[in-house]
């Protein structure tokens, strides 16, 4: 069977309605890759999870611990687990795309606190994390690892006696972590921080957002040696602004245009531009004020490119904004709206899938809206595959177009995962070598055939083995 028995087993694992008996077979097989896609599937059958929790391959095990789609009570009890490298990924978790993973029940980040190896306690602050209460505990922890993890993630939900023993804490990462988290309104500490942080990446940012007195603005501007974080510091003095306005670095005028205070003929009056290419990170003012309506509007309106980039990720943009956003002449504004927006408009989805050329366009079909009627009689007869492949996300899709669909050499692998074709055509499908691993992924295919797809490749039910210590 070859690789065809391969794919087909691979595809599988992928079936939504692949039943738990078929799912044990696959998870039992000696294919690595296999076994952790069982394991990494966004719905698992309550029994399939018993079985992977304590499947001898600890990869399986690991894998589960970092899947996202996962129930995090169920992934929590892989603290028990025998092995260090599934707690290490426990502690790291799951990092899917753009989306946020819900946490652990508290008890289990708890355990993974008191792991007896470092690096384990190390990863969980490294990465994600726990939640703001559970570090807000950690402030008054023996180790500074833990005080300074505390800093870092729940400073805002620390009482005031706390944080002024962290300011004050014997350990200087903690100090420093502490006096981070203040510089926006303590000169004093923005000048401690700038002197231990002088050859730290970590200076950048102090110098964005500390509060500078007179004396060291001066001395930081005459210096020149970070001048485009400075250009945006709030407290920079406005005539230092004016003289790094006529900067002769592009980048420090590009900065200084960005400012908050100005008005958009100060804005214009700056010698900037804003490359169609360039990456420039959401503004701070702007996103503070992501849910202000009104704000936003006058952001959506401004003709400076970076006010209306920061704009085009809030969630709080109006629809007219929106609206406005999605006409934009600035590719990034576009593409930045369709990615971050909660409603964006379907259109605008469907033309930038169509017509973009960043590489993220090709994930559009995954936002809420990219719209589905009436892509088979717009598309269906494109001579682009490209095209022809969105007719298959259409509700009214003809029976016609969609057996036309599943044999095109083009769209004959996303059609066989249609569930709408009938079980015949799929089962031709599968059984033509080129077809059968899409085929073997719909979820219209009965269990029955499945099994008869395990049977047929000799795969056995699965036997559990005790696991054992340190597999």
């Amino acid at each position: 069977m070859g690789d065809r028995r391969t794919d087909v087993m691979h595809a599988l694992t992928y079936n939504k309605a692949a039943p738990a008996d078929v799912l044990l077979r696959l998870l039992g097989q000696e294919d690595e890759h296999l076994r952790r896609e069982v394991a990494r599937r966004a719905v698992l059958p309550q029994e399939v999870i018993e079985a992977v929790l304590v499947h001898p391959d600890r990869r399986v095990r690991t894998a589960f611990a970092e899947n996202a789609d996962a129930d995090p009570e169920q992934r929590a009890r892989l603290v028990d687990d025998p092995s260090k490298s599934v707690h290490l990924m426990l502690a790291v978790g799951p990092m899917p795309y753009r989306r946020p993973v819900p946490p652990l029940p508290d008890w289990a980040y708890e355990r993974l606190l008191d792991h007896p190896e470092a690096l384990v306690r190390q990863e969980l602050f490294t990465w994600a994390g726990p939640p703001a209460h559970v570090l807000a505990g950690l402030a008054g922890h023996e180790d500074p690892m833990f005080r300074l993890a505390a800093c870092r993630g729940a400073w805002h939900e620390l009482p005031g006696a706390a944080r002024d023993r962290l300011l004050h804490d014997d350990d200087r990462e903690v100090r420093l972590a502490a006096a981070e988290q203040v510089c926006r309104e303590d000169g004093e500490r923005t000048a401690w921080l700038i002197g231990e942080l002088a050859d730290s990446w970590r200076v950048q940012r102090v110098l964005e957002t500390g509060r500078l007195t007179r004396d060291l603005a001066e001395r930081l501007v005459a210096e020149g040696e970070h001048l485009p974080a400075l250009a945006g510091n709030p407290s920079l003095p406005p005539d230092l602004v004016a003289r790094l306005a006529a900067d002769p670095d592009p980048a420090v005028r590009l900065v200084v245009s960005a400012r908050p205070e100005l008005s958009e003929a100060e804005r214009a009056a700056v010698d900037y531009t804003v490359d169609a290419e360039a990456r420039l990170g959401t503004l701070d003012w702007v996103w503070e004020r992501r849910e202000d309506a009104e704000f936003l509007r006058q952001c959506a309106r401004s003709a400076h490119t970076w006010l209306r980039r920061s704009a085009a990720v809030c969630p709080g943009l109006p629809a007219d904004a929106v609206e406005l956003l999605a006409a934009d002449e600035d590719f990034a504004v576009r593409l930045l709206l369709a990615e971050f927006h909660p409603e964006p408009p379907p259109e605008l989805l469907l033309d930038l899938y169509l017509n973009g050329t960043h590489r993220s366009v090709a994930m559009l079909v995954t936002r809420p809206g990219f719209p589905a009627a009436g892509l088979a009689a717009r598309f269906g007869d494109s001579p682009d595959p490209q095209r022809r492949l969105l007719a298959l996300r259409d509700p009214g899709l003809e029976p016609e177009l969609l057996d036309r669909l599943s044999r095109d050499p083009a769209t004959r692998g996303s059609a066989g995962r249609d569930p709408r074709l009938p079980l015949a055509r799929i089962r031709e499908l599968l059984a033509d070598p080129e077809t059968a691993p899409a085929a073997a992924a719909n979820p219209a295919l009965p269990p029955e055939d499945m099994r008869r797809l395990l049977d047929r490749a000799e795969v056995p039910e699965i036997r559990m083995n005790d696991r054992t210590n340190g597999c």
